[in-house]
This record gives structure tokens, C-alpha cells and sequence, in this order.
């Protein structure tokens, strides 16, 4: 028998002072059996980091073929695909043959090796951008995680800070490479 996903609700109040971006949303988050708090609350930050109506979670860990968020336009081209974590040069390259934009947010104790290993694979897309995340800021965020939360984010000059009210996390996102497309 196979496991379901557990359901996890924020809303969600974002402050971006970089892009101009202030909003609530009501967001559901449903996290596969084998993801972790970590994994779940480094796709809500990508979230806030790009927020915008039309920016939705996808079906996540159940389908590998899929990003973990999206922007499409309304034909269904998929404008922005954004990941997270660690994934094999293969499927990143794929995603930036399917997207005009793709964003991978690394984070790990393994992230820096990746992107050792990876940098020279990937050198090629002109769409793709490379963001690591600190592990101490994205363990942080996994003692955030909780069945109901009600979170503020506010980002500034690059920036995040997320917080529940009781506990702030601080996010410094490191760009690794920037995509060539405008």
C-alpha cells in the first residue's frame, strides 16, 4: 500500500522590496512520503523568492519529469521552471530544452561537491540560473515546518528572512551562475 502525501497549509505574507512583490497567499503544500521538512520549506522559500499569481508547486517528488514550481502563460509554455536540491545534469538539461527560464536552488550538505562535479555540464544552457542556499539557513527552515503556518518573508537586497512570528531565519542566497537570458 502505497503512502499518501501529507498536506501542509501556510498562508504566506511576502514582502519583496527587490522585485516590488507584496502579497498574502493561501497556499497548500503537499509533501510526498520521502520528502523532508527541509526539502518542503526550501520550495515554499522558492516560492516567496518568486512569487507572482501565476507561480504554482508541481506535482513534486511523484514525478521527477516535473519542476517543483512553474510559471506558465496561457498556451501552457512553461515560461519559468524552478527546482530544488541536487538534481543529475541530465534532467537539468532537459528542464532548460522545456523552459524559457529554469532556477535550481542547491542547498545540502552535499550541494558545493554537486556543483563541483556539474558546473562544467551545465555550462552550456544560457536559461539556467544556479542558486545555492546555505545549510544552516535551510535546516533553520525545516524547524519551521508545521501542519498550519502562518509565515512572513520579507526579502532586501538579495536577501530573505522568514519568519513565524516567534523564530527568524535569515536566507543569503548565493548565486553560482546567472542565467545569459534576459
Amino acid at each position: 500500500m502505497a503512502l499518501s502525501a501529507t498536506i501542509f497549509k501556510a498562508e504566506l505574507t511576502i514582502s519583496d522590496i527587490d522585485r516590488g512583490h507584496y502579497a498574502t497567499h493561501a497556499l497548500v503544500l503537499a509533501r510526498h512520503p520521502s520528502e523532508t521538512d527541509e526539502r518542503m520549506m526550501v520550495r515554499l522559500l522558492a516560492f516567496a523568492l518568486n512569487a507572482g499569481e501565476d507561480l504554482a508547486f508541481g506535482r513534486g517528488l511523484s514525478d521527477e519529469d516535473e519542476p517543483a514550481l512553474s510559471r506558465k502563460d496561457l498556451t501552457g509554455a512553461i515560461r519559468l521552471w524552478i527546482d530544488v536540491g541536487l538534481p543529475d545534469e541530465k534532467s537539468v538539461r532537459r528542464a532548460c530544452g522545456r523552459a524559457d527560464q529554469v532556477l535550481l536552488y542547491a542547498y545540502g550538505r552535499g550541494a558545493e561537491r554537486w556543483w563541483q562535479d556539474a558546473r562544467a555540464g551545465l555550462e552550456r544552457p544560457d536559461n539556467l540560473a544556479v542558486i545555492e542556499l546555505p545549510q544552516s539557513a535551510t535546516q533553520a527552515l525545516a524547524a519551521l515546518a508545521q501542519r498550519t503556518m502562518r509565515l512572513q518573508c520579507t526579502v532586501q537586497d538579495g536577501t530573505a528572512w522568514l519568519t513565524d512570528g516567534d523564530s527568524t531565519v535569515e536566507v543569503a542566497p548565493v548565486m553560482l551562475r546567472a542565467s545569459r537570458r534576459p
